[in-house]
């Protein structure tokens, strides 16, 4: 940690490549957003049913400089007008978290700008932070439970603020992690729900559209229960997120497992003679995506017949239930004074709807990000970076990527 002076305009470009999406964003001061560009990969991927990682890294190649140039223009600035570079450093693809890295140190080292490493998770945390003193003139009570949900991740933290937001050379946020999943993440049981159904890639919009038309209580998915697991103390965790605490060391209460779930469908899927219908869902789907037809919601729910909807609302009903329960059970464990619900899955509506529902019976602040700062993008980084650059927690330009950082 090094003492710097705070600049007076705070003024930070982010930069974020840690999977499918190439973004750049600047920031002030970690609270206003002048710019916001992102690159997304979808079309790029939807073909084979998922994120490649060679392909993801090829994109973002292509991509940087552009996109980097592009958020520079939006905010009306030159690059001599920044105050810090800013990049995500982990967790996420090993090559492709290597390209933002690679061309922020190189930008850092070549307008001799402060440099600054930010965990991805981190950065969905700050994004609900940023937008929040956008729009509100309160303060969330301190501290809050976190619930990163996406893709990739599905943790709980609690996150703590500096002391004195005011102080100079402060110490940045703090975390403690309260629980993970075991397994798939949430976001990626969503995906491969959505594929074994014949929806496409990413299925998980698809479905939270869709579920609307089907009885979240056809299907029964019973609460996932997970029991103590001495035997794994020191062992890898099965998990594509980051390593994080052994599982022995977290409140089985607060643990995470979806791969149960999914397969539970599939087998449901297999009991009701659903699949060929699913195969069929598929190749129309892709026959319209050829011709190059804007698939709609009605194109894709005329495909749908009602055992296909039933069972769409009734598992996303069992993963809302799942995160919900535990979120909750955490917040009320640690005391939180707040629930911030961040990623990719926090813009499902009905996690968004429960969420909000049962924060209000209990009287507990809760805060979402906006659909657009809820995937990846790089205003995250920006406004996590800022607390960091004040901190004088800088990054050397010998920065190498984690693709398992933990965040503490």
């Amino acid at each position: 940690m090094m003492a710097i002076s705070t600049p007076s305009r705070g003024l930070i470009l982010g930069i974020e490549s840690s999977c499918d999406e190439t973004a750049a964003a600047v920031v002030a001061r970690g609270e206003q957003t002048l710019s916001s560009v992102v690159a997304s990969q979808i079309a790029t991927h939807a073909a084979w049913g998922g994120v490649v990682p060679e392909l993801a890294s090829r994109e973002h190649l292509r991509n940087i400089a552009p996109i980097v140039h592009a958020a520079i223009q939006q905010a009306r600035l030159a690059f001599d007008d920044l105050d810090a570079i800013a990049v995500t450093s982990g967790p996420g693809l090993a090559g492709a978290l290597l390209v933002g890295i690679s061309y922020a140190k190189a930008l850092a080292f070549a307008l001799d700008k402060p440099f600054i490493a930010v965990n991805h998770l981190e950065g969905h945390i700050h994004a609900v932070l940023l937008e929040h003193q956008q729009h509100s003139a309160q303060l969330l009570p301190m501290p809050a439970l976190a619930l990163v949900v996406s893709g990739g991740h599905t943790h709980l933290f609690l996150a703590e603020p500096p002391l004195d937001t005011h102080a100079e050379a402060q110490p940045a946020w703090k975390y403690k992690l309260l629980g993970r999943t075991l397994d798939d993440a949430a976001g990626e049981a969503f995906d491969k729900v959505a594929k074994l159904l014949g929806l496409g890639y990413p299925g998980g919009p698809w479905i939270d559209r869709l579920a609307p038309f089907g009885n979240p209580r056809a299907v029964t998915f019973p609460l996932t229960r997970i029991k103590s697991k001495p035997h794994l103390v020191g062992k890898t965790p099965r998990t594509k997120g980051a390593l994080t605490s052994p599982v022995a060391a977290l409140d089985p209460r607060f643990l995470f497992s979806f791969s149960g779930l999914k397969t539970a469908v599939l087998r449901h899927v297999e009991d009701l003679g659903l699949r060929s219908a699913a195969i069929a869902r598929e190749e129309a789907l892709r026959a319209l995506d050829a011709v190059g037809q804007k698939l709609s919601l009605e194109d894709i729910r005329i495909l749908c017949d009602q055992p296909t909807l039933d069972l769409i609302a009734s598992f996303q009903a069992a993963v809302v239930d799942n995160l919900l329960h535990r979120a909750f059970d955490a917040a009320e464990s640690v005391n939180a004074q707040s629930l911030l619900v961040t990623g990719g899955v926090a813009a499902n509506s009905e996690l968004r709807r429960r969420f909000t529902d049962e924060a209000d019976r209990r009287g507990l602040p809760i805060a979402f990000p906006s659909l657009a700062l809820a995937t990846d993008n790089a205003a995250m980084i920006a406004a996590a970076a800022w607390p960091r650059l004040i901190a004088g927690q800088l990054a050397p330009l010998n920065l190498e990527a984690d693709p398992r950082l933990v965040l503490a």
